[in-house]
């Protein structure tokens, strides 16, 4: 019997304009991405009112903070090789119902020490959530508008955080610090509803599985619209026989891997820095408390504006010199706060150009990484690269702190706050000098 020749699945995508499934995908991925940023900046928004119910000192409440980052990186770790095992959508799913819970669970903390346990456990929910949304919305995109479509998915965490914000200031003077836990944690629960009736998994994944060419060529018809061949086999990528963490440093990628992992570490150092002590730093220049929260808040605006434009440069043109440029013009900005602090306006266009090139730029890698790693690792890239980011954020939410302690002026901060900036664009550039990267698998049919 005749059989067809086998169709690579991402030829198929790629052919198609985007479709109202591929679109839902992409919307369905955007809120648990929101819902990630809600959570994780709730905390933030509830200190005070921690503050004031418990009489603990700032002191005592600086591990809240800690153990939720901490537990984002243990999560990330964990979930990223799962995900390639068993599925983005099984995973995505579980991580996003798993916080859900451990956000509600939180609402009923006693005490600092059993609210620190319950961030922690959110965190490891929350740190696999976010990666396993970003490798399936890469899956279902074409790879010309791969890079766009990813960070604009990614922009829910900035409008989830942003969300926090304004829920906290009803919410929380309503129903108290609790109230805004529940709320949390019931958007998740819920979504997660949504999710299972709703969600596909990855036509990519399923091939790398193997999975019967009726199932694929079926997905592949909601995608297009279009009917395909009965007889239709499909191509993918091999599954790998080892692990797929050690296959980050196989074939090739050892490099690329490497300065990816930079340049997750010195962004989200700085980002966490930044919004982190920005609204003290602020205050210390002779801001009032409510003038600093607003200009802080320019930061996360800079990153969704910035996510957008950096993600459409990123499909145009070389998505490595993209990012170098846009790391370049944030360390120019983050110095520049130092410099603009006596001029309000000016020192608003600082704060939002910082949060353009940093957060925006931020976005922009966690596409880069999700493009660079062929199916059969890509979750666990995306994953382990965040993992390794989150160590950089750990270090930023606290370094803040010493380098107030050394009484330099602001000027002298801003310039020390820069430099890891500029070595992830340095990290960029030598991404870029090493070329395409090699094909580590080669096709397979899916049986």
């Amino acid at each position: 019997m005749h059989q067809s020749t086998p169709t690579d699945v991402q030829d198929v995508i790629n052919a198609h304009p985007l479709s109202s499934m591929q679109r839902w995908v992409i919307a369905l991925c955007f809120l648990v991405v929101a819902i990630d940023g809600f959570d994780t900046a709730a905390i933030g928004f509830i200190a005070p009112a921690l503050r004031a119910q418990w009489g603990v000192t700032p002191a005592q409440l600086a591990p809240l903070f800690g153990a939720g980052l901490f537990g984002l990186m243990v999560g990330a770790f964990i979930f990223g090789p799962l995900a390639d095992k068993f599925g983005r959508r099984p995973v995505l799913v579980a991580t996003t119902l798993f916080f859900g819970l451990a956000t509600l669970a939180s609402a009923l903390a006693t005490s600092v020490e059993s609210l620190v346990l319950l961030r922690f456990v959110t965190g490891l929910g929350l740190g696999g959530a976010m990666p396993a949304a970003i490798t399936l919305t890469s899956e279902f995109c074409p790879e010309q508008r791969r890079s766009s479509l990813v960070t604009i998915m990614f922009c829910g965490f900035t409008i989830g955080s942003a969300s926090a914000g304004l829920a906290a200031s009803h919410v929380v003077s309503a129903y108290g610090w609790q109230g805004l836990l529940v709320l949390g944690g019931l958007l998740p629960v819920a979504l997660t509803i949504v999710l299972l009736a709703m969600l596909p998994e990855s036509v990519r994944y399923l091939v790398l599985k193997q999975s019967k060419p009726e199932k694929v060529r079926a997905l592949l018809q909601q995608i297009t619209g279009k009917e395909l061949p009965e007889d239709a086999t499909f191509t993918g990528t091999v599954k790998p026989s080892g692990s797929p963490a050690l296959d980050l440093f196989r074939n090739g990628l050892a490099g690329g891997t490497l300065l990816i992992w930079t340049t997750f570490f010195m962004s989200l150092l700085v980002f966490y820095l930044l919004s982190s002590w920005l609204p003290l730093l602020i205050t210390t220049a002779g801001f009032s408390m409510a003038n600093a929260s607003l200009m802080a808040a320019t930061l996360a605006a800079g990153g969704t504006v910035g996510a957008v434009v950096i993600g459409r440069f990123m499909d145009r043109h070389d998505p490595h010199r993209v990012l170098a440029l846009a790391y370049l013009l944030a360390g120019g900005f983050v110095i520049a706060l130092g410099a603009t602090v006596s001029a309000p306006w000016l020192l608003v266009a600082s704060i939002f150009g910082a949060g353009f090139g940093v957060a925006g730029a931020q976005v922009g890698v966690n596409a880069l990484a999700a493009a660079y790693y062929l199916t059969a690792i890509r979750a666990t890239g995306v994953s382990w690269a965040n993992a390794v980011g989150r160590t950089g954020s750990v270090l930023g939410s606290m370094v803040g702190g010493f380098l107030l302690s050394l009484g330099w002026d602001l000027t002298t901060v801003f310039s020390v706050a820069a430099g890891p900036l500029f070595i992830a664009a340095v990290a960029m550039l030598v991404k870029a000098s090493l070329g395409a990267r090699k094909q580590a698998l080669q096709p397979v049919a899916a049986e």
